[in-house]
């Protein structure tokens, strides 16, 4: 078979084109995402609580603890609830990211919970520095993800939104309610529910459970009650809620946690 000078040279183009194609795929950085794990099965590292009466870092009657691998509110040690609201902060803040865990909720209330907090915990998300919480504030200024078990008889969604000290944008518009319900399905009795969050800064918020989205809305920002603090938050009003602290609550309801990993991303 016979080539002509000009074919050879369109052969020889292309096959010096396809190689520095080649070679520079190898050589150009790529992106990779990791999810991370939050929780290492063993005990509370990388997270502290703050308990309500309590200073940051005390362990209020071992309200937290970590046992066969899961991290669990235990009221073992209590006599009565005692409006002993907590929550366990991560170490880190974020601002962009996916967030996912498995929660169910087990046993019996202990004496002297509300009565809505049976079978209720949640994922607070941009939570303000525990640091700087009072000792007698109840909830950290943030958004929270509302957890809730079924009662065994009526409906209950799981992965509502609750505001306390902030507002959101729903369908857009202001909403100043203190809980917008989710399109969760009820998960009654002691199974396990994956719960999943996708947090973009202070534009779009979205829930996830099981796999399923049952809630979305934006520009979340500090505003309203809900929170025992005075009129500490008030200079800050529609300040936007950009990112900040991670933790679990515990309202007078045994409740675990597994599997907590978190995805950063990138705007």
């Amino acid at each position: 078979m016979k080539f002509s000078s000009k074919l050879v040279v369109i052969i020889l183009l292309l096959s010096i084109t396809y190689s520095c194609k080649k070679n520079q795929s190898k050589t150009l950085p790529t992106e990779k995402k990791e999810w991370i794990k939050l929780f290492n099965g063993k005990n509370l590292e990388g997270w502290t609580p703050k308990i309500k009466g309590y200073k940051y870092g005390d362990n209020h009657n071992n309200t937290f603890v970590v046992e066969d691998g899961i991290l669990k509110v235990s009221y073992k040690a209590y006599d009565s609830f005692n409006n002993a609201f907590g929550h366990l902060f991560y170490k880190t803040p974020f601002s962009d990211y996916k967030f996912r865990m498995d929660y169910r909720f087990t046993g019996e209330q202990i004496a002297g919970g509300r009565p809505w907090a049976l079978r209720n915990s949640g994922i607070m998300i941009h939570c303000e520095d525990p640091k700087g919480m009072e000792t007698d504030q109840n909830f950290p200024v943030s958004i929270e993800v509302q957890l809730l078990g079924g009662n065994g008889v009526d409906e209950r969604s799981t992965g509502n939104l609750c505001t306390p000290g902030t507002h959101v944008m729903y369908k857009d518009t202001l909403v100043t309610e203190h809980i917008i319900k989710s399109a969760s399905k009820t998960y009654h009795g002691e199974q396990w529910v994956h719960v999943e969050i996708e947090v973009r800064n202070d534009s779009i918020i979205k829930h996830f459970i099981n796999g399923e989205e049952v809630l979305s809305y934006t520009k979340p920002h500090i505003g309203g009650g809900a929170v025992n603090t005075g009129d500490k938050w008030k200079p800050k009003e529609n300040q936007p809620l950009k990112g900040g602290y991670i933790s679990l609550q515990s309202e007078s309801h045994p409740v675990e946690f597994k599997n907590l990993e978190l995805l950063e991303l990138h705007r």
